[in-house]
């Protein structure tokens, strides 16, 4: 297979031009084939989302820097409205840029579009800006490196802080979101 993939599309059109389609086409099978992949569901729970972040260290493991829990973010946001404000869907006129620089999520390392497995040695804590940046390209595509995971007990993602402010305003778990991120991650409350 060629490296220069324009140069190969070159002779497919110059076989198209003289009339040879049977040409252009062993020329894209030899050289550039089609790959189909079989469609896959992707799916965790927030649980497993937030043992992944927890596993990695919220550290984005294609930058390298600090993530914070998706609760704590929240949290934030609910305290000082005004300063720091989210928008349920995430507007971005509405919303601090931080939860896309600073939100963790997961993605997979070999996308599900490319044929990665949907399973957590497949799956890396990275940020929602990396992870859209990312999309269904490969990290070679991308000429990115997936980084070690860094260690929860150096850097919790302000996990800690969420649950101490939490059991001091305890009515704060009446809400949702924040009591669904609580339960999926009240195994690593100290």
């Amino acid at each position: 297979m060629k490296d220069d993939k324009a140069s190969v599309l070159l002779e497919v059109c110059g076989s198209l031009l003289n009339g040879d389609l049977e040409q252009a086409g062993q020329i894209l099978d030899s050289e550039y084939p089609f790959e189909r992949i079989e469609r896959k569901r992707r799916s965790y729970s927030r649980k497993q989302a937030t043992d992944i972040f927890a596993r990695d260290g919220f550290i984005d493991r294609y930058s390298g820097k600090r993530l914070i829990f998706p609760a704590s973010l929240q949290l934030i946001s609910m305290l000082l409205p005004n300063k720091f404000p989210s928008h349920p869907n995430w507007k971005m006129s509405e919303t601090h840029i931080a939860y896309w620089e600073l939100s963790p999520t997961i993605d997979h390392i070999v996308p599900i579009a490319r044929g990665g497995s949907d399973e957590p040695s497949n799956w890396a804590c990275t940020s929602m800006l990396r992870n859209s940046i990312k999309s269904n390209w490969t990290l070679e595509e991308l000429g990115w490196t997936l980084m070690e995971g860094g260690h929860v007990e150096e850097w919790d993602g302000l996990m800690g802080w969420f649950f101490e402010y939490t059991r001091k305003y305890q009515e704060l778990l009446e809400d949702p979101y924040l009591k669904k991120w609580w339960v999926a991650a009240r195994e690593y409350d100290a």
